[in-house]
């Protein structure tokens, strides 16, 4: 009696002591899941009765402010009220191409061009669309016609000597920086991160922009700027460096001290 009371007792203390280690247990939880749903719209639809100038002011704001889905529904809503505008077309043809788009880009420039054969930009940012697909013998087919069209643009002759340096074609790329400096003295101060050097694939051909920049700037007596590339070719590992003592460009800058500290001071090659 004693035994069988004594197993009771066992059984209900075990019995209780495994009801308080499963609460204090987490338990397995039931796995949770996200799904994700289309890009949520924070603008109001283009509205019926807005005009067309109204509506493709709306979508310049709109793409200012990166709200690029949105700006492409009010640019088509003026388009639907001005179906032949070429300066719409180019707009969406921007929009598609800061997205990535580019074959829809360049549909868009192309019907632009098609509306209008005079529309320098449209064939400017037809000549992008090529030059970020790698085709650059098409790419300065269309900055050429661009600056046909409209000589007084930096952007185009910037463009055209950044496809001119892809090929390697380095005298033609001087010619166009330099025509492009001569508009637009600070051009390249403002597209540093985004221009060519940006975008060339080995530090070789950085070193050797840096290089070119560096020549086109003494040449233009901007020391400070001469001075600026020079170190960053040195910093690119550029091969040719002592090309700057034979250079004519630099015979005024090999006066300045600085020069001479630059040199003497060797920067080493950055890694990559």
């Amino acid at each position: 009696m004693f035994r069988a009371t004594a197993c009771h007792v066992l059984l209900t203390l075990f019995i209780l002591f495994s009801s308080v280690l499963s609460a204090q247990t987490p338990q397995a939880q039931t796995p949770q899941q996200v799904q994700v749903g289309p890009p949520v719209r924070t603008i109001e639809p283009p509205p019926p009765d807005a005009s067309a100038p109204q509506l493709e002011a709306t979508a310049d704001n709109l793409r200012s402010r990166k709200a690029y889905l949105e700006a492409l529904d009010y640019f088509r809503a003026a388009l639907a009220k001005q179906p032949n505008n070429a300066q719409v077309y180019n707009k969406i043809g921007i929009v598609k191409l800061q997205t990535f788009h580019l074959d829809e880009a360049k549909k868009s420039f192309e019907r632009a061009i098609k509306l209008n054969k005079k529309h320098a930009d449209a064939y400017n940012n037809l000549g992008v669309v090529y030059y970020e697909m790698k085709k650059y013998g098409k790419a300065i087919k269309y900055y050429t016609k661009a600056i046909e069209i409209n000589e007084t643009m930096a952007s185009y002759f910037s463009n055209l000597g950044a496809a001119y340096f892809s090929k390697k074609d380095f005298e033609k790329a001087t010619n166009a920086y330099a025509q492009a400096l001569q508009l637009d003295p600070e051009i390249f101060e403002r597209t540093s991160r985004t221009g060519v050097a940006a975008q060339l694939p080995s530090p070789e051909d950085r070193a050797r922009y840096e290089y070119v920049m560096a020549r086109l700037y003494a040449k233009m007596g901007r020391s400070d700027d001469s001075l600026q590339c020079l170190r960053r070719a040195m910093e690119q590992g550029y091969k040719d460096i002592n090309l700057v003592y034979k250079d004519a460009e630099f015979t005024t800058l090999r006066k300045d001290p600085r020069f001479a500290e630059l040199m003497a001071a060797k920067p080493p090659a950055i890694p990559e």
